[in-house]
């Protein structure tokens, strides 16, 4: 029941079919957008003027008269250590715009800029079998301050689904090809700052403490829920097997 969005996916686009998927969804669903990497705003401009256009084309594009949750989405440590841009989401969750504000962020540096912002409600972050790092470093006091954590790239980009060989090539404007060879590690979303070879040997050898039954997505899946801190985690799936698949790992005892 949790979607997650942002406003430069697909230039608003994702936003507006979702807008049009909720209307339409007798179920109740909790919609996570973004602000903070569109025009406007990115790289320098975090001005409450700013932010408050962004929200309120989210707004419009979703169809919704408040968001359920907006992040702030990984922007400059630097505007972080600033600390106005937290006072400008907490007026915008006084006049009734947002329900509940929350930070996506890149790593542990920004991770830390925002633990102690007042109203802070969420932590977007990577986290995998292969980038365990936050666990250590920000889940006791996240949870200790009731933040929710939203994680992020549980497959590492793919390769702990098992389904690579070592040997594939992207195309050129693939995110996969950004720091593909782990030179920057823990840096970029690419396989958790692995190198690929690497991160599909390593994959291969998880393979072998598979249970019975357990595909290896849902090994990753079910490595995250078991952390106590998670709230949610966000899976990528192109086929409706795929989802299915994601959502059992749910059902899996821990």
């Amino acid at each position: 029941t949790f979607i997650d969005t942002a406003d430069v996916y697909g230039a608003g686009r994702s936003e507006e079919l979702i807008g049009r998927f909720i209307r339409d969804c007798p179920e109740e669903l909790f919609v996570a957008t973004k602000l903070g990497r569109g025009p406007g705003t990115w790289p320098d401009s975090y001005t409450r003027e700013s932010l408050t256009a962004a929200t309120e084309a989210s707004l419009k594009r979703l169809g919704v008269d408040c968001l359920d949750l907006i992040q702030l989405h990984c922007i400059p440590l630097e505007e972080l250590h600033k600390g106005e841009v937290f006072a400008h989401m907490n007026a915008l969750q006084a006049e009734g715009k947002i329900r509940n504000w929350g930070a996506s962020v890149e790593d542990i540096d920004q991770a830390r800029a925002c633990l102690d912002a007042d109203g802070l409600s969420s932590f977007q972050i990577i986290f995998n079998i292969f980038r365990q790092k936050p666990a250590g470093e920000l889940f006791d006091e996240a949870k200790a301050r009731n933040i929710a954590i939203i994680v992020r790239l549980p497959m590492a980009s793919g390769v702990l689904t098992g389904k690579f060989t070592g040997s594939e090539s992207f195309a050129e404007n693939d995110h996969r090809n950004f720091n593909a060879d782990g030179q920057l590690f823990n840096v970029g979303e690419t396989f958790a700052g692995i190198p690929f070879p690497k991160a599909v040997e390593l994959a291969e050898r998880l393979e072998a403490f598979l249970p019975e039954g357990l595909a290896m997505p849902q090994l990753a899946l079910r490595w995250i829920l078991d952390h106590d801190a998670i709230t949610t985690v966000i899976p990528g799936a192109t086929r409706v097997a795929q989802v299915e698949s994601n959502a059992r790992a749910n059902a899996i005892p821990a």
